[in-house]
């Protein structure tokens, strides 16, 4: 399959958050995106929701939770909202339900543990969460179920090993999660060192944004893995260096929101392939 090659993707600045941001969820409903939470500039964890459809923001009901570092799925045209941290730094087991057509919030049966970092991927209309780290900072195995229509919580058998922040995809009727990171001789090394960085596959390419470099700094370069050539290669840069950004793929464009450079980011970018330009 052919794919893009690196000068055919471009970056686009878009409207820019109306404050900085950092550890904040997005979500795709309908093709447009939900920002929730995420902290200040301040570190507080914040109740806002906001949709970016694309270019224009507009602020939405906020949450009755004020959380950072939440999870999300999406079920129908309604966002669940599980976990993350509280205002008191600690983690949360309430859990929250959007309806973007109706406009409201809902309370939804909680956790049976208050935890951050927990995954969430959804299988037959059902959220399905996975692990995460409970208030004495160890992770946990578990996995629970959603319910929507009974709004109940079901344990499912635990996973073999505790994992906090790790990465779901569900492939037919298996969940694979990933959490560690694995030495393999067969890896091809990025140009560029860095840690904390966005990363998300896009037109048949593995693309990583921004991060953190080895100084530290915050970066705005950016690189594309090429499956045949099996290399990696530079694309143009971010115009805004940083790391902690949130992205998510809608559409085939990588939104990269936010994030930390010093201070939170407000910054707000899409990158395109030329040939599609998106506004």
């Amino acid at each position: 399959m052919a794919v893009p090659s690196a000068h055919e993707f471009h970056w686009q600045s878009l409207a820019r958050l109306p404050s900085g941001r950092v550890y904040h969820t997005l979500s795709e409903v309908g093709g447009q995106m939900y920002m929730l939470g995420g902290c200040d500039a301040a570190g507080r964890p914040c109740p806002t929701l906001e949709l970016y459809s694309p270019e224009v923001g507009c602020n939405l009901p906020p949450m009755p939770t004020p959380r950072a570092g939440a999870a999300v799925a999406v079920l129908g045209k309604q966002i669940l909202v599980v976990g993350g941290v509280g205002e008191d730094q600690s983690p949360l087991k309430v859990v929250e339900m959007y309806n973007t057509e109706e406009g409201r919030w809902k309370k939804r049966s909680a956790l049976r543990e208050a935890l951050m970092g927990v995954a969430v991927t959804v299988k037959d209309g059902r959220a399905l969460a996975v692990g995460g780290m409970g208030a004495d900072l160890l992770p946990r195995s578990v996995l629970q179920q959603y319910d929507l229509r009974k709004d109940v919580w079901a344990q499912l058998p635990p996973m073999p090993t505790p994992r906090y922040d790790a990465t779901t995809h569900l492939l037919g009727n298996k969940i694979y999660v990933a959490g560690v990171w694995l030495k393999s001789e067969e890896t091809v090394a990025m140009k560029t060192k860095r840690a904390d960085f966005a990363a998300a596959f896009l037109r048949g390419r593995m693309i990583v944004a921004g991060g953190l470099g080895h100084e530290p700094s915050a970066l705005d370069t950016v690189e594309a893995f090429h499956p045949q050539r099996k290399k990696w290669e530079r694309l143009a840069p971010m115009s805004v260096p940083r790391c902690s950004a949130s992205s998510i793929v809608i559409r085939d464009r990588l939104l990269v929101v936010g994030g930390v450079n010093q201070v939170p980011s407000s910054a707000h970018e899409i990158l395109y392939v030329k040939e599609e330009e998106y506004l």
